[in-house]
């Protein structure tokens, strides 16, 4: 059998007289905590010498506003006393239990209210409420009715009840060395050869420590602030921007018609908030209108200043791009965006209807296809994605156009987010002249294939038992 600790025989020594108790009692005898008690339990329960019983006994106290209830009676109660014959409503109004116990009674059904009179209805009585507060039961419907009206509450109180085993009985009846254990060593004892005759307590080297709990950031933030340094070390500019965004930057000036699918109430969430179109908007109107100065025909069809003046909550952070490109036409531009979108998607296993968006653009005299492809590899790589492919897609603002997609094993190919070259009808209007490159990528499907989720919303859960088991990460070194 492996060596007692000190306390572990402390507690053998007591339960030998005593044999069965609860912690507080065996606490109180050991000039203890109850808690250490349960402790020093169950490191003695392990090697067979006591058990440990855990007993959970569900009780119900009478919260503040029911003390003032049990002294005085119910709301209801109280108001009932006062429906005498030839009450009137006026009158009852009066009362200080009118606004509770009014609307109780009317519940109940214990009185009948006709005109400006009230009634009793006969037998009417609260002597089972009152009693469900005096002596209240879990079987009892008017106890559960009294915990939902906060009056009472249910508690669950946990007890331990310790008791020695005839083994551990045995070994106390042989004697115990109860001296006291010397834990650390001082420097007196060292020099003084003391402790060649001091009581050492022993350790088990093989017993694995309690588990602790560091308060750490959220996993979710941790690989998006992941995905931010990434993007900073390879030299990228981060933007920011609002949550609420004219139409005309979130939808027109990446040339996306007004008659498009995704601009319709079901995909967009719009505010009733209007903003002026900024100054040149005109150039935009008139590539969707008719290609404006480009070898583009546009879209045709009719392009509506009020509906390019509405709000909106950003379906995506290319919105962010855009303005930046606006403001800054001249190379050389790497910049990104990452921030929360919305949407008006039905909420499942993968969709929310918000949802973090990584996006990103780059500007240079002389990028091309190639560098697109490479810069998208680049990054999943360093976020851990050995395999990295490619496959044309559209978008109405980019061409030619692409979706990334990674190999996960166990699973496949998983489509991760869209990119391309920006059109000239959205670069023109602005009068960029130079390729800008851009994609955008799904943040949350990354963060599900990183921590092996398969549900979506447990990244907003609040669950702490996922919380403290997801390890802390640890930066992946990859990269071309």
């Amino acid at each position: 059998m492996a060596e007692l600790t000190q306390n572990e025989k402390r507690l053998l020594a007591t339960l030998e007289k005593e044999e069965k108790a609860d912690a507080p009692h065996l606490a109180g005898l050991l000039e203890a905590t109850p808690e250490a008690v349960v402790q020093w339990a169950h490191l003695a329960q392990d090697k067979g010498l006591v058990t440990v019983e855990r007993i959970v006994a569900k009780e119900f106290v009478v919260t503040d506003e029911g003390k003032a209830y049990a002294k005085n009676g119910l709301p209801e109660t109280q108001l009932l006393r006062f429906v005498l014959p030839g009450t009137q409503l006026a009158d009852l109004q009066k009362h200080e239990a009118f606004k509770i116990g009014f609307g109780q009674l009317r519940k109940k059904g214990l009185i009948k209210v006709e005109g400006p009179s009230v009634a009793k209805v006969p037998g009417a009585s609260t002597d089972a409420d009152e009693a469900a507060l005096r002596n209240p039961s879990a079987a009892d419907p008017k106890t559960k009715e009294l915990i939902k009206r906060g009056i009472l509450q249910e508690c669950e109180t946990v007890r331990y009840s310790i008791a020695i085993t005839p083994e551990g009985f045995s070994l106390a009846k042989k004697g115990l060395d109860l001296r006291e254990e010397t834990g650390t060593l001082t420097r007196e004892q060292i020099l003084s050869g003391s402790w060649k005759t001091a009581n050492l307590r022993r350790y088990d080297v093989t017993k694995l420590p309690k588990k602790a709990y560091p308060g750490k950031i959220h996993p979710y933030q941790r690989i998006i602030g992941e995905m931010r340094e990434i993007l900073l070390e390879m030299g990228f500019t981060e933007l920011y921007g609002d949550i609420v965004q004219q139409s005309f930057w979130n939808f027109d000036a990446l040339f996306q018609p007004q008659d498009h699918p995704a601009r319709e109430m079901q995909d967009t969430f719009y505010l009733k908030e209007t903003l002026p179109l900024p100054n040149g908007y005109e150039k935009v109107k008139a590539m969707h209108l008719s290609g404006g100065e480009t070898s583009s025909t546009g879209w045709g069809g009719v392009w509506k200043e009020e509906k390019a003046e509405q709000c909106v909550l950003r379906t995506h952070t290319t919105s962010l791009s855009i303005q930046y490109l606006a403001q800054n036409i001249k190379p050389p531009i790497k910049a990104f965006a990452v921030g929360r979108v919305y949407r008006r998607e039905t909420i499942d296993t993968t969709h929310l209807a918000e949802f973090e968006q990584l996006e990103g653009i780059v500007m240079d005299e002389n990028v091309s296809f190639g560098n697109l492809l490479g810069t998208l590899r680049e990054f999943y790589n360093r976020m851990g994605f050995e395999s990295v492919r490619f496959k044309p897609s559209y978008y109405p603002y980019t061409e030619p156009s692409l979706d990334a997609e990674v190999y996960v094993d166990g699973i496949g190919w998983i489509e991760m987010g869209g990119a391309g070259v920006f059109r000239e009808e959205v670069t023109a209007p602005l009068g960029i002249k130079y390729p800008v490159l851009a994609w955008g990528l799904g943040v949350s499907r990354i963060a599900m294939l990183r921590l092996g989720l398969k549900d979506l919303r447990l990244l907003h859960k609040s669950d702490v038992a996922f919380l403290r088991e997801t390890p802390s990460y640890r930066k992946i070194k990859g990269g071309i």
